[in-house]
Parts: C-alpha cells; structure tokens; sequence
C-alpha cells in the first residue's frame, strides 16, 4: 500500500489530537502534526512540526513539504466571553486570512487534497421542525465566528479553481468525546453530581457529533475520490431533544439525571431577564442536519451511535475524576 503522507493543523487540539492519534494506529498514513511551540505532540509514530501562530505571514514550508494532504484543524474557535475588541477581524486574522496562507503554501508545495474543518455555524444557528440543515443550503452565518468560517470556504474554493489542489469543506455539529470541555463537560458534570435540571420538558431536536465518528469522517474525506471539492455536514445521524440528552448521559454515567419538568417558554423568558439569550437557544433550541449527503457520495455511515459515542465520553469523564 502507498503511503500518504498527512498533515494535521491543530495536533493538540480537541479534534486534531484524537485524529493523529487514530492515523498513528493505521496502516498507509505517515502523518505529521503542525504544533506551536518546541518539544509538543507525543504521540508515537507522528512526526511533530513546530510552527508559529496561524496568521498571515507564518512560514509552512517545513511542514508542507512533501505533503499529499492538509487536514486543517486549526482556528480561532467560537469564545463564550470575547475580550477582542474587534472580534470580526481577530477571527479573519486567524480563520480567514492564515487558513488562505497556509492553502496557497500547500497549493505550491504540490499538497493533493486540502480538507478544512469549518463549522455548522456556516449554515445557521438553528433549524426549523422537520427540515434540517443540509450542506448545499445556501449559508447562512449568524456570528463572527461562523463568518470568518464562511469566508474561508469561500477562499479555498477559489484557490481550488486557480490551482487544481481539491478542497473538502466539513462542517460539524457539536462535537462531543472524551476530553469535551465546555457546556458538555457542565453538563456531565451537573448530572454526575445529581443536581436537579430544569430541562424535563425540553421538546427540541439537535444533532451532534461524536469525536470517533467525526474522525472517521475525516479520514474517509482524505481519500475519497467522491469527496473532492464537497461539502459535508458531521453528526451521528441522530437527533435528541436535550431532556433525552440528559437522561442517556445519566445512564452513561450511571447516575440518573434528576430533571424537573420547566416548560420551555418559562426558561427562555428567564434567560432573557439574564441576559442570556444565546445560551437558551444552545439548550433549548433546534439545529439538526441531514447527513444523506455523506451516505449518497462517500457510502459513510457513523460507525458509532450515540449511545456509543456518549458511553466514551463518559467514562473518560469518570476516568478523570477518579485521578
């Protein structure tokens, strides 16, 4: 088997440690992990390249050469409390302008496949009943985050037509796995505890996206033939309302979720005298997506359900604590 050779973007990150961590275990990839700062990576079998900031003027000579593929994992990624002060241009400082920098230095350095992890965000911030989001739907980004995205897709695909170099554009929903920081980890966190929720009665849809799954998908995409110049949106092809969330995340942990049943309107007229308004639309809102795309070009299925998906996340939560 030929070997190819893959850099990762974003190696310590969340999603780009768990794919170098897979490609290291597979037969056919000698990959390559881009890290910012000396001595970082560890893992076996990867070869880790140090590079600056990802900006406009970093050099990717070193790390692209000799490439046949860039997973592109790296980003400014969507921040809670924003201290920039112009966050719009720190987002296209990093996720527009040093995504297009380091595709043209791959283009020249005769790198075959570009597949960059964009965001759900592209299509919207929500879905309505019974029509989810699908890949070709015309975008729709609601946030600095989401636009910078965008307008990154956007340069690539241009680049591609320049060039000839094929770009896969992938879009995750909320990606979830051992190691999950933020609102999934609170939330495993408040159930593992048994605080009561007031979620019992919370009839939305969302999609999400296991780490496995998510990486399974990238990995399909950097080989394809079908995937080439494509646009493809990740979940695991399953949808819950938060309430039935919680309620499997309780039995992953073993530790039934005590939910109170709050009508929905009630708690979103609460955030809304909080000043939380985005959040009730993270938790009370509906963002699904249709992933028949992926099954019709690439015949990928999510090879891990939910249930899966959420056993892993919890035991490496529990894993955690116990250290």
């Amino acid at each position: 088997m030929e070997r190819r050779t893959i850099l990762v973007t974003g190696a310590s990150g969340f999603v780009g440690s768990a794919l170098c961590s897979r490609l290291a275990t597979m037969d056919g990839f000698a990959t390559r992990a881009a890290v910012r700062g000396t001595g970082r990576g560890g893992i076996a079998g990867v070869q880790a390249v140090t590079v600056s900031d990802l900006a406009a003027t970093t050099d990717w000579a070193r790390a692209v050469a000799g490439v046949d593929v860039v997973v592109h994992a790296a980003a400014r990624v969507h921040v809670m409390k924003e201290t920039a002060a112009d966050s719009l241009a720190e987002f296209r400082r990093v996720n527009v302008e040093g995504t297009l920098n380091l595709a043209r230095q791959a283009a020249a350095a005769g790198v075959r496949r570009f597949v960059f992890i964009s965001s759900v965000k592209v299509n919207g911030e929500a879905s309505a009943p019974g029509h989810p989001l699908c890949a070709d739907d015309a975008p729709a980004p609601q946030d600095a985050y989401g636009l910078s995205k965008h307008e990154a897709e956007q340069g690539l695909r241009q680049l591609a037509a320049a060039t000839g170099m094929e770009v896969v554009v992938i879009r995750p929903v909320l990606v979830y796995g051992p190691g999950v920081k933020a609102n999934f980890h609170s939330m495993m966190r408040w159930v593992q505890r048994g605080v009561p929720l007031p979620f019992g009665a919370v009839d939305n849809r969302r999609s999400l996206v296991s780490l496995a799954n998510l990486v399974d998908l990238i990995i399909t995409c950097t080989d394809h033939p079908g995937a080439a110049n494509q646009t493809f949106l990740a979940s695991d092809g399953e949808d819950v309302s938060l309430t039935h969330l919680l309620f499997a995340l309780g039995r992953a942990l073993g530790r039934p979720a005590r939910l109170v049943p709050v009508p929905s309107g009630l708690l979103r007229q609460a955030a809304r005298l909080l000043g939380r308004r985005d959040l009730a639309q993270r938790l009370l809102g509906s963002l699904q997506v249709d992933i028949k795309k992926n099954r019709q070009l690439l015949g990928w299925q999510p090879p891990y359900t939910l249930e899966q998906g959420l056993n892993m996340a919890a035991r490496s939560f529990l894993d955690a604590r116990r250290s």
